[in-house]
């Protein structure tokens, strides 16, 4: 008996097959390449359009926006320690193991970024670069270096508007629609981070309509291409070489890049830029209310099929609403354009002109009407905030099963301790069960129930009167807190 080998079966790839996959292979490679070089040449045909910011203030002692303590960006945001605005400071002609403390006389400059809009000169940049300076120097790609002018700044989104004098002509970028950006859409990044000069980075969109807790008038792009300190200022451009963004702000609990950029919006960028070129500051439209989102809990309450629309929860007795407008009225659409929720109606209302007519949808009392509304001037001062401190009244506390929660009638002390005005009325919540109906809902300690649905209550007794008549799962509460007035949707499930 002869020893004997089996052979292994080998499968044979047709050599069509081996040319279609190499075929497929190579057609890769080819368009890898070729997108690679049709962005080199993207970035060399922008470039020169780049700035440098160079934002000198004097021995004046104290901390700009952009200085190495990088600021919070947004108060009361949940990562307000990680939203940062991102310029650069040194100290001119010092080493850095020779740099005077802070606070010290000293000559202090700021370095961001910045772009040309036009062959005129006008420079876009941050506000928060240029905020407190003496005097503002632009640098160019070529290393040419002219003084600008500040044309005019706009805190609310952090832009701002230069100007420089130049011979012969400067490069010049333009600005895209930003309500064209798509998320997923490949984006690229020019600017000078930490003073090195031009510098690309690439990334995509990784959202648009971002609320990074920075007022209501901003609207940011989210990018994960890589920016960091002295980027503050330049430009996000779009594949077709267009500005869709200013980056402004990054997510970051060291203060470099986590891949987590934000860039204000080319929309918001073009308004504030032809405002700025006409008045040196931006103008802006006012409807004198206070508004809140519609929750899912509010839409049930108020009968609505869908939570969406803008929820006025106050109208300012001499405002440009008052006797138009009424607490628990839904805007839905303004001007023609619809209203998903409240952040949109400031940006809506903030484009109008003062004196514009301007027709507004609305649901009232479950009822949709439309009204013809005359757009005010926002005045410069006007702001609003919540406060979370809590009352501690003592008197007339009636414990409420339903709500649980422990109730007690406004005194003058209460109204004081929570800043409130003499005349206001209500009841105020002094404590709350963990699991109760009010905590659930949303309210807190030092929240003064003003109404229930369409009842009036000043006292413990006769919001117990107004919850025993209520039939419905969901009851509508307005509240006061801490002196502004916002709709809750009460759950008695």
């Amino acid at each position: 008996m002869s020893n004997s080998i089996t052979p292994r079966f080998v499968p044979r790839v047709p050599t069509a097959f081996l040319g279609a996959a190499t075929a497929a292979l190579l057609v890769a490679t080819s368009s890898a390449a070729m997108a690679d070089e049709n962005l080199a040449d993207l970035v060399e045909e922008v470039s020169p359009a780049v700035v440098t910011v160079l934002a000198t203030d004097g021995a004046s002692g104290q901390r700009s926006d952009n200085g190495r303590n990088l600021d919070r960006f947004g108060e009361n945001s949940p990562f307000e320690d990680f939203f940062r605005r991102f310029g650069e400071e040194f100290q001119q002609g010092k080493p850095d193991g020779e740099r005077q403390p802070f606070g010290q006389d000293r000559l202090r400059q700021g370095i961001g970024s910045g772009f040309i809009l036009d062959e005129e000169g006008y420079i876009v940049t941050n506000h928060h670069v240029i905020d407190d300076a003496d005097a503002v120097t632009v640098r160019l790609d070529d290393r040419r270096e002219f003084t600008a002018e500040i044309v005019g700044s706009d805190p609310q989104t952090d832009l701002a508007l230069l100007k420089v004098d130049a011979e012969g002509g400067l490069p010049y970028v333009a600005l895209g629609d930003s309500d064209a950006v798509r998320v997923g859409e490949d984006v690229f990044a020019v600017g000078n981070p930490f003073g090195l000069g031009g510098t690309v980075t690439t990334g995509i969109v990784s959202a648009t309509g971002r609320n990074i807790h920075a007022g209501p008038y901003a609207d940011f792009i989210q990018t994960d291409a890589a920016i960091n300190r002295g980027n503050s200022g330049g430009p996000l451009f779009n594949m077709d070489g267009e500005v869709i963004g200013v980056n402004s702000a990054i997510y970051s609990p060291t203060g470099g890049s986590v891949g987590i950029g934000f860039a204000v919006a080319s929309n918001i960028v073009t308004d504030v830029v032809e405002d700025l070129k006409e008045e040196g500051q931006v103008s802006r439209g006012w409807l004198g209310v206070t508004i809140q989102d519609v929750t899912p809990s509010i839409a049930e309450a108020m009968d609505l099929e869908t939570p969406q629309g803008a929820l006025i929860a106050s109208v300012l007795e001499d405002g440009p609403s008052a006797g138009a407008l009424e607490p628990g009225d839904v805007i839905v659409e303004f001007g023609g354009l619809p209203v998903e929720s409240s952040r949109d109606l400031p940006k809506l209302v903030g484009r109008s002109d003062a004196g514009e007519r301007v027709s507004v949808e609305l649901i009232r009392n479950g009822e949709e009407r439309e009204l013809e509304i005359e757009i005010g001037a926002l005045p410069n001062d006007r702001m609003a905030a919540l406060d979370d401190s809590r009352s501690e009244d003592q008197e007339e506390r009636t414990a409420s099963e339903s709500l649980g929660a422990t109730l007690a009638r406004l005194t003058p002390e209460a109204r004081t301790n929570l800043g409130l005005e003499d005349e206001a009325k209500g009841v105020v919540i002094t404590s709350l069960e963990a699991d109760g109906a009010a905590a659930r809902s949303g309210l807190r300690v030092g929240d003064v129930i003003v109404r229930l649905g369409d009842r009036v209550v000043e006292n413990p007794a006769e919001l117990d009167q107004a919850l025993s008549a209520e039939d419905d799962k969901a009851a509508l509460l307005l509240i006061n807190r801490r002196g502004s007035e916002i709709f809750v949707g009460l759950s008695l499930t």
